[in-house]
């Protein structure tokens, strides 16, 4: 149905106290979780994993502390502290052992950890040693493998480190039936099992640990029952004892039974949300279709008067909240990767339903209030647009793009939901897509999709390329052979796909050894009651009990490797303005502007050291502290901000390279790239071939299988990783300097696009997104003047359908001035809730690295 057009629902106070609370303080890292885990463990030695592990999680939900927070709607909490995370032992600790005393400095996502908290990690931490996935996902992998990541042409760390999450379960259900329905279906499956089955044992003990893990659920919620009684008893404001009440009423029914109004609906939801990332320490756990599976119980408490809007629009709001306490910590490189403490949860509405009906209702335009009510990272919302989409709700959209916050991400069903029926989903099914994570779409509920299994750096095979396969005095790549027998451009060409091919073979051989790792040791019975076909199958998720399996690793530079080959091309095998081997040496001298790490072993260059700024700044609060001075948490980030900056002055005056003949020819090459076309400017000959090179990664990739009995699927996107990795990469031949970001997403290079935001839209839709089924991102900036007023909106949303009429898959907005972000730079303490859009997500901007600040800001500004 298509909702009418009207103001939204005011916010209510009660929301700006919930986000006052939440930010008040620095995010926390506590120990409870893995104390707990390690405890069962001890306990549960030599029984089968998938009982071991619902045995924790029975243990750790009967344990772990209850926290309602004062003028929470919606309850239940993973850690005291708010924003605070626990820790997962089960998957790897060694990274969080060697910067306990350091992560609270670092530049990326720092996080407060108490001396008791470092010494009670410190003590259970001794028990993980040879027991994790990571230990056992670096034991399955290939040598050739290991080097190849060492050279950061790839990176598995999500979930080499981590849980896998990256996943939308069966929240429907459980809302209709709660786990005392799911426990019902296991009963009567367990009941079907036959001694004489092949598969008895390994059934058995899956439904138990399933029956196990609901039950655990169930209690988890009843504890937060009794604690809303005990406050309400002693609680003297009427109206907070009656909301207490209410909440121990929701609790006591669900998740164990199913839901019967809108509040309890939402609270069932809020505890599968949250019950799943104490399971796992997997994150891009996605709400999806919030607005379908919850619009029945709106719609017939509205109808029974039972709930107004207002109180409605309260409750989301209170969600979203609630989706920013969620948090998590990774080790220092990837958090560079994932900067902003990025959970990734995405909600996403209108599109269609099942019937190829419009699917958008009034909750769609409540969820879209609440992301303007809130101003938060979390969700990262998402709409789905196709032609049948109501103008209003596109506009309603673009008010919230208008705000600044970078959201929602567009997604076009004209190209997904086809692309997703190629990979095997029914029409039904594929109409019904959700987004997971970053700009993943996945079947919801029965889809073990695997989204970012890996960032693959495009730029370092062509790096391979001209050094033959070495660095460093080692075959890191294939063996192409001298680069100066490639005399034709098609020779070059096919080194370039030969070096592209080997590393995705490698990336594939990663992933699949840390797919069979989680499998051996962390399988995940809770999730697994979730995900269609678990129960019927006998199999957890990570045995390839979903219906859809399929691993997404992806790749990036796609703007980079179009400029550089096209380069490569015309002033090297047509033109002949430069040599193959003075190309070479330019790159190898950073076109003349410093001496920074290349590809070869002739040079090398270390950039910005963060661990030794990080070491530095704990010696100076050491000092500090004998001195009797305790310095503040903002005085520690302000210590560690000075160290960055006084080393990157020193690494940023650049010494000219070689003597000045040299020097002078580099530069000269430097100015014949910079004069070529560039990709994102409309020109069909350039986005023609961007869509090759995207092939290139792409279609080698397909070939392959997973441990799970499913296929690997491409994504073109790096989250944030093209800063960090970027900073590992030497110069390319598009004019690209050593160690700088590599273009994100499958957007044009910060800067090449020079003709406006429709030349580059066109460009960017000129690549096959439907072989990119794991996802594509294409980031744009506007200056806030651009969609001012009715006319900006207009102007804004019929860019959008032009560029989904042909054949885009993704768009994603920044609605901020440059000026706007240098000031955030420079006085952070005024813009605390600055909230843009880094790459497939959203982040408060004084809380990203300084580089990807610089990113962000360098992305070229649009208007109309």
């Amino acid at each position: 149905m298509m909702a009418e057009t009207k103001k939204g629902y005011e916010k209510s106070p009660r929301i700006q106290k919930l986000m006052d609370a939440l930010y008040e303080k620095m995010p926390e890292i506590e120990s409870k979780r893995a104390v707990l885990i390690t405890e069962s463990y001890q306990q549960t030695e030599g029984e089968p994993i998938i009982s071991r592990r619902s045995k924790a999680f029975e243990h750790i939900v009967k344990n772990l502390p209850v926290v309602i927070r004062e003028n929470e709607l919606i309850v239940g909490s993973a850690t005291v502290a708010e924003r605070g995370c626990q820790t997962f032992p089960e998957f790897s600790f060694d990274w969080l052992i060697a910067e306990l005393d350091t992560v609270a400095t670092r530049t990326a996502d720092p996080f407060y950890i108490s001396e008791e908290a470092k010494k009670e990690l410190r003590e259970v931490h001794s028990y993980w040693k040879g027991k994790t996935t990571s230990e056992l996902a670096d034991y399955y992998m290939a040598p050739e493998t290991k080097l190849a990541m060492e050279h950061n042409v790839f990176t598995p760390g999500n979930y080499f480190y981590n849980g896998v999450g990256h996943i939308t379960v069966q929240y429907d259900k459980v809302i209709a039936i709660g786990y005392e329905g799911i426990k019902e279906e296991v009963l009567s499956r367990k009941k079907e099992l036959h001694l004489g089955d092949a598969d008895y044992a390994s059934r058995l003990n899956f439904y138990d640990a399933v029956i196990r893990s609901c039950d655990s659920a169930i209690l988890y919620a009843k504890r937060y029952a009794a604690e809303a009684k005990r406050l309400a008893l002693t609680c003297q404001d009427e109206k907070r004892k009656q909301e207490l009440l209410t909440i121990a009423r929701n609790c006591e029914r669900v998740p164990a039974k199913g839901a019967t109004t809108f509040y309890e609906a939402c609270q069932a939801f809020w505890f599968v949300q949250l019950l799943l990332q104490i399971e796992s320490s997997g994150h891009s756990i996605s709400p999806g279709r919030f607005d379908q599976y919850l619009y029945s119980y709106y719609k017939a408490d509205r109808e029974a008067g039972r709930i107004t809007g207002e109180e409605a629009q309260e409750i989301i709001d209170c969600i979203f909240v609630k989706l920013n306490d969620i948090n998590k910590c990774r080790d220092a490189a990837s958090a560079e990767g994932f900067a902003g403490y990025g959970m990734f949860q995405n909600m996403i509405v209108g599109g269609q339903d099942s019937n190829g009906r419009d699917a958008t209702n009034e909750l769609s335009f409540m969820i879209l209030e609440a992301s303007m009510h809130t101003m938060l990272p979390q969700p990262s919302l998402s709409i789905r647009v196709w032609n049948g989409s109501p103008h209003d709700l596109l506009i309603k959209a673009a008010e919230v793009t208008r705000t600044g916050i970078g959201l929602p991400a567009y997604y076009n069903d004209e190209v997904i939901i086809p692309a997703m029926m190629n990979k095997g989903a029914t029409i039904e099914e594929a109409r019904s897509y959700n987004i997971i994570g970053c700009v993943e779409p996945q079947v919801p509920g029965k889809t073990d999709g695997w989204h970012d299994a890996a960032f693959f750096n495009m730029c370092r095979p062509l790096e391979m390329v001209f050094s033959g396969g070495y660095e460093n005095g080692k075959l890191v790549g294939a063996p192409t052979g001298s680069i100066e027998n490639l005399t034709t451009f098609d020779a070059f060409y096919e080194a370039y796909k030969t070096q592209m091919e080997y590393f995705i073979s490698l990336l594939v051989n990663a992933d699949n050894s840390i797919d069979m790792a989680h499998a051996k040791l962390c399988p995940l019975p809770f999730e697994s009651s979730m995900v269609e076909d678990c129960i019927g199958r006998g199999l957890c998720v990570q045995e390839g009990g979903a219906k859809y399996n399929f691993t997404g690793p992806q790749g990036f530079g796609i703007a980079n490797m179009t400029d550089s080959l096209y380069a490569i091309k015309k002033l090297v095998y047509e033109e002949g303005k430069v040599s193959i081997t003075e190309l070479k040496e330019a790159l190898l001298h950073n076109f003349g502007m410093g001496t920074k790490k290349t590809f070869s072993n002739e040079i090398s260059y270390q950039p910005i050291d963060i661990k030794l700024a990080q070491q530095i700044t704990v010696q100076i609060v050491k000092e500090l502290r004998e001195h009797g001075k305790e310095p503040s948490e903002k005085e520690i980030e302000q210590i560690l901000k000075t160290v960055l900056e006084a080393k990157k002055e020193s690494t940023q005056s650049i010494t000219p390279v070689g003597n000045s003949s040299n020097q002078s020819r580099y530069q000269e090459i430097l100015q014949m790239i910079e004069v070529l076309p560039k990709y994102g400017n409309d020109i069909l000959e350039i986005d023609e071939f961007a869509r090759e090179i995207a092939y290139t990664y792409t279609k080698p990739l397909q070939k392959y299988k997973n441990p799970r009995g499913g296929v690997f699927q491409a994504g073109l996107y790096p989250v944030s990783a093209n800063v960090p990795l970027g900073e590992q990469t030497g110069a390319t031949p598009d004019g690209r300097l050593a160690n700088t970001p590599i273009a994100d997403g499958v957007g044009p290079a910060p800067g090449r696009d020079t003709k406006g935001p429709t030349a580059a839209a066109n460009s960017v839709a000129r690549l096959d997104h439907m072989d990119a089924t794991n996802g594509t991102l294409y980031n744009q900036k506007f200056h806030p003047s651009a969609l001012q007023g009715r006319g900006g909106l207009e102007k804004f949303v019929a860019l959008i359908r032009a560029f989904f009429d042909q054949k885009g898959m993704h768009v994603q907005f920044n609605v901020v001035s440059r000026e706007t972000l240098l000031d955030a730079q420079k006085h952070p303490e005024n813009y605390k809730h600055l909230v843009v859009r880094v790459a497939g997500y959203s982040a408060l901007f004084t809380t990203l690295s300084r580089s990807l600040q610089d990113d962000i800001i360098n992305r070229t500004t649009q208007g109309f």
